[in-house]
C-alpha cells in the first residue's frame, strides 16, 4: 500500500501503489504532495526518531552534567577554602534546596555559617585533628565558661616536650585569632594562662559548634580534592509540612542526588538516637548516609551502635575515611 503525505498540512491518506513516486496535489490545501511506499516511509520515520531520540539522549545527559557542575563551579582551582565567601553563593547550595524542596521541606539557611573568611575553620580543624592532645585545655575553657569565669589557667608539666610545643602554639594561635582576650606561658612553672573572651559566638564554639566547623571542613576539603561535585551546607533548619522543625549539623549534596547527613555530638547523645532514627525516615535517607558522629565514641562502639539502630555511627577519627570509602 502506499501512503500520500502532505508536508504543509500533514493531510494523510493510503492510496494505490500505482501512484508511488508521483506528487500530487493536496486535495486539502492544494500543496503539491509525494506519494511513499508505506514500508519505505515507516523506515525513514523510525530511522529519524531513534536518531533525534539519541540526540535528545546527549543532550539531556549534558545539561544533567552541567548541573551537577554548577554545584562547584564557582570554587576555583586554586582557591583557599580557609578563606572564602564561594560557599555562601546561592548557586552552590542551591541544589540542596531543590533536594529538599521535592520532599516539600523548607530550608532556613544562614550564609554566616558557611563563611570561611573567619577563623573558626582554622582554629576547629587544629583542634580536631589532635584532639587527644588538646582536649584538656578545651574541656577547661568549656567549664570555665560555663561557671562564669573570667580566665584559666592550665597545668601542662606531665606533658613531653614535643607535646608542650604542640599546647602552647595551640594556644597561641587561639590569642592570634581573638578566641581569647590574653595568653601568656609560664615556662618555669610549665603553666598556660588565658583570659577567655565573652563573645557568644566564641561560647558557642568551644560548647561544641567547633566539632561542626571541624567535620565540615574535613569533607569540604576530602571532596573539593578528589574533584566530586557537590553542595554543601552546615547549621542550617528544616520545616516540614506540619511546621515541625529540626536543625541540621553538616549535609552535602553529591552528584546531585546523594544526600550525606551528619549530626554532631560533642557531649551526651543517647537520648536523641530514636530522635534522629524517625528523622532519617522522614527524610528518606538510607541509613549508610545519615550519620551521628559522637566525639570519642571508640571503634568497638561505633560497630556496636550501628549495629543496633537504624543509624550509622563514626567518631572524629573515622568519618573521612568512611565518606572518602562511599565515593
Amino acid at each position: 500500500m502506499a501512503v500520500l503525505l502532505c508536508n504543509k498540512c500533514s493531510y494523510l491518506r493510503e492510496v494505490s501503489d500505482d501512484f508511488v513516486g508521483e506528487t500530487i496535489k493536496c486535495p486539502i490545501c492544494r500543496e503539491a504532495a509525494p506519494i511513499h511506499n508505506s514500508v519505505a516511509l515507516v523506515k525513514n520515520i523510525i530511522s529519524r526518531y531513534q536518531t533525534l531520540s539519541g540526540k535528545y539522549t546527549k543532550l539531556k545527559a549534558k545539561i544533567k552534567e552541567s548541573k551537577v557542575i554548577e554545584c562547584v563551579e564557582s570554587l576555583d582551582d586554586d582557591i583557599d577554602l580557609h578563606n572564602t565567601a564561594a560557599m555562601t553563593n546561592k548557586t552552590q547550595f542551591k541544589p540542596i534546596i531543590d533536594w529538599f524542596d521535592k520532599k516539600n521541606i523548607i530550608l532556613d539557611i544562614d550564609t554566616k555559617t558557611i563563611d570561611t573568611q573567619g577563623f573558626f575553620d582554622e582554629v576547629a580543624v587544629a583542634l580536631g585533628e589532635n584532639y587527644e592532645l588538646l582536649k584538656n585545655i578545651n574541656d577547661q575553657i568549656k567549664k570555665a565558661q560555663r561557671k562564669g569565669h573570667g580566665s584559666v589557667s592550665i597545668a601542662i608539666s606531665n606533658h613531653s616536650q614535643k607535646e608542650v610545643q604542640a599546647l602552647t602554639h595551640y594556644c597561641k594561635t587561639l590569642y592570634d585569632f581573638s578566641f581569647v582576650a590574653k595568653y601568656f606561658y609560664n615556662k618555669p612553672d610549665k603553666r598556660i594562662h588565658l583570659t577567655l573572651q565573652k563573645a557568644p559566638s566564641i561560647l558557642n564554639f568551644f560548647n561544641g559548634e567547633w566539632l561542626e566547623w571541624f567535620v565540615f571542613m574535613k569533607l569540604l576539603i576530602l571532596f573539593y580534592e578528589k574533584k566530586v561535585p557537590f553542595s554543601a551546607l552546615r547549621s542550617f533548619k528544616v520545616h516540614f509540612p506540619n511546621e515541625d522543625k529540626h536543625e541540621v549539623d553538616v549535609f552535602f549534596l553529591i552528584n546531585n542526588d546523594t544526600p550525606l547527613f551528619i549530626e554532631c555530638k560533642s557531649g551526651e547523645f543517647r537520648s536523641t538516637i530514636e530522635k534522629y532514627q524517625k528523622l532519617r525516615k522522614r527524610m528518606g535517607i538510607d541509613k549508610e548516609n545519615f550519620t551521628m558522629l559522637v566525639l570519642g565514641l571508640s571503634d568497638e562502639q561505633i560497630k556496636g551502635l550501628t549495629s543496633m539502630y537504624d543509624l550509622t555511627f563514626v567518631n572524629e577519627n573515622n568519618f573521612v575515611d568512611y565518606f572518602s570509602a562511599m565515593l
